[in-house]
């Protein structure tokens, strides 16, 4: 049947039942990603089974990993340089609309993850068959990337699911387990891993008939009264969460399919390739592919050799003990030591309450907390790889500490510091070995915040930063590697922001008014709610660290009252209520300054220049990465430097010296904006 192709990332099985194996085994790649070459492959494949017409056909992964994570990314950039993203949108829909018109069954075979173009792919067989393993996965996730499903994935999935299961798939970007995917109808069957393919070639000799509740659903969901009346209520759903200005996909993707529907199928995949292709090539799509690229890049920093078995934490305050967690759902033996058992308890409970929410696997759950051992005596110290500091911050209390846990350090054991804003000159001073000596700096909430910075320093062995970088993947977070000067990169970017926001807070423009400004150009959060989240009191500290490193006096009003310290006391610029902001109405007519936006978001700006000038990251590209994943900056922009270089260096440095002619020194440009 294939006879004189010659294919390198598919592997056919003619079987005696008269059903055809398709076996997708990427050569170049550890993963299935749909590449051009695997693709032009499963073209010549259909073109056959057209031809041939077999019994049936399943497509399965011949990768351990999963069948499909989705295109491939890292080509995208190169497609759009020579403006063919319409082309190959179009192309890879006519490819899986002629699998969906194969007058055959066909089966989709899937295990571990599949998502993107991966699902899509599955949405043009006539049945899915899913493994029951943890690790499989089903989504759409698009909308991350700042498009949504152009495969003909928008117009299959409401034809298959309904409108409203579809477009909450790909309006989220959400992932499902096999058992969430087959609830609504996007699996047809869920078995166990050693039974799929059969399971799978099963399916395609019998076939089987779905629902009537689901086939009534994606009819009725889909005339044009239903459309009309859901996506208004969809446009409300997504306009709680996303600006069409800053994210425009999830508006689109609705109004093609309001305006569309997917009942004449090549009138709706003609439509679904405009839009996606428009989407595609606008910058809110360049930039989130950028950050994905960014993310790949740290995620391979280190490799995958660290080393490190044995985690051991002291300090078993928020910060500690949610990294000691952390480490411990994540696979790694943790001992964690403080004080007294009273100050370990507070962190175990909230280990509990966490795994409790994620592990629902009872024997799981518990083989995770037996991981999690307390350690007041801290002997856990002699047997830990990594020895990770998190007390509270005061130099001479850490090097007391580390001068203890130095004495019981095994060889080739790594010490690191969760400072947030020592310098590492300081830290490194008196150890014996500052080579496996660095810091490794975590944000807060622990299990929420993907960032980790390695702290560097000048006598820093190169290994162990390579080693901290594989930890740092193995725990599922993304390493940058930064020097080790007062505040590092993420706090240092935050502090001018942070400061600037107290500062017109206090001169008496509404906390609501100033974090209004702020989500507007696309902060995950405003920066008075951030300052009380944080705590006044570690904003001053590192605000103070900082001027001094500029050699500034801080900023007048920056002062933290007795009891008043933020989220933490209940009240703080805002007063908190059940772990919320209370913000007080804005006064009726109410005008902000003019200059409010610039005088938030620029100084911001203004130190990332600087640390970029002054080597704080290796890299432009890095520099953003870290600042998008340690302070969620609005990811559609690119991160501080893309946004810079975006709106225009000469132009954003001539408004800072404005400012700076208005407001005072503090907005003056840093050294580094001629370099952009």
């Amino acid at each position: 049947m294939f006879e004189g192709l010659r294919l390198q990332h598919w592997r056919t099985e003619v079987r005696a039942d008269g059903i055809v194996v398709l076996t997708l085994d990427r050569a170049d790649q550890s993963v299935n990603a749909l590449s051009r070459g695997v693709l032009d492959e499963l073209g010549q494949l259909v073109e056959r089974l057209a031809i041939e017409k077999p019994k049936g056909a399943v497509f399965c992964s011949g990768k351990a990993a999963g069948f499909i994570p989705g295109a491939d990314i890292k080509g995208f950039e190169e497609i759009d340089a020579r403006g063919q993203i319409f082309d190959w949108i179009r192309s890879g829909q006519l490819l899986f609309d002629r699998i969906a018109r194969l007058p055959f069954p066909t089966v989709a075979a899937i295990h571990g993850h599949c998502m993107g173009g991966g699902t899509e792919l599955a949405l043009a067989c006539r049945y899915r068959v899913a493994s029951s393993a943890e690790n499989t996965r089903i989504g759409l996730p698009e909308v991350k990337l700042g498009i949504y499903p152009g495969w003909g994935g928008s117009v299959r999935a409401p034809r298959l699911l309904g409108a409203p299961a579809a477009m909450d798939l790909m309006l989220t970007g959400r992932a499902l387990r096999a058992s969430q995917a087959r609830a609504i109808g996007l699996i047809d069957r869920v078995v166990e891993g050693p039974v799929l393919l059969d399971a799978a070639i099963e399916l395609a000799k019998k076939g089987m008939q779905r629902p009537l509740k689901q086939r009534l659903t994606a009819w009725a969901s889909n005339t044009w009264p239903a459309r009309q009346v859901l996506a208004n209520m969809m446009v409300k759903q997504v306009a709680r969460k996303a600006r069409k200005e800053h994210y425009p996909a999830p508006y689109a993707l609705i109004e093609t399919w309001r305006r569309t529907g997917v009942g004449n199928v090549s009138r709706a995949l003609l439509a679904e390739a405009k839009a996606v292709s428009k989407l595609a090539s606008g910058p809110t799509t360049r930039n989130l592919v950028r950050v994905f690229l960014l993310m790949e890049r740290l995620k391979g920093l280190g490799g995958k050799d660290h080393g490190i078995q044995h985690v051991h934490v002291i300090g078993a305050g928020v910060m500690g003990g949610d990294i000691a967690a952390w480490a411990a759902f994540r696979g790694f033996t943790v001992t964690l030591q403080d004080r007294e058992m009273k100050f370990i308890e507070p962190a175990l409970k909230r280990a509990d309450e966490f795994y409790a929410k994620k592990i629902k696997d009872e024997a799981k759950r518990a083989e995770t907390r037996a991981r999690l051992q307390a350690d007041v005596e801290g002997a856990g110290v002699a047997r830990a790889d990594l020895v990770i500091e998190a007390i509270f911050e005061d130099a001479e209390a850490k090097q007391a500490l580390f001068r203890k846990a130095e004495e019981f350090l095994k060889p080739g054991a790594i010490l690191a510091t969760n400072t947030s804003s020592i310098a590492l000159e300081v830290l490194r001073e008196g150890r014996t070995d500052a080579s496996r000596f660095a810091g490794l700096h975590f944000f807060n909430p622990v299990a929420l915040m993907p960032l980790v910075e390695i702290v560097q320093h000048d006598r820093l062995d190169a290994e162990t930063t390579r080693r901290l970088a594989a930890f740092c993947k193995a725990i599922d977070k993304l390493p940058v590697p930064v020097a080790g000067t007062p505040g590092f990169l993420v706090n240092r970017i935050l502090a001018p922001y942070m400061q600037e926001a107290i500062l017109l807070f206090k001169e008496g423009v509404p906390g609501a008014v100033i974090d209004k400004a702020a989500l507007k150009f696309g902060m995950p959060m405003g920066p008075i709610e951030l300052v009380d989240t944080v705590g006044l009191d570690v904003a001053a500290s590192v605000g103070k660290i900082m001027a001094a490193f500029h050699g500034q006096p801080l900023p007048e009003g920056l002062t933290v009252e007795e009891g008043k310290r933020g989220k933490k006391d209940g009240q703080g610029l805002y007063k908190w209520e059940n772990g919320k902001p209370v913000k007080p109405e804005v006064p009726a007519g109410y005008k902000p300054p003019e200059d409010l936006e610039d005088r938030l978001i620029l100084p911001l700006v203004n130190e990332a220049v600087s640390c970029l000038a002054d080597g704080t990251v290796a890299d432009a590209d890095l520099l953003d990465a870290g600042v998008i994943f340690g302070t969620g900056f609005a990811p559609f922009r690119g991160g501080p430097i893309a946004h810079a270089r975006a709106e225009g260096p000469a132009r954003l440095k001539a408004r800072l010296e404005q400012l700076a002619a208005v407001h005072g020194p503090r907005f003056t440009p840093r050294p580094g904006w001629e370099t952009l």
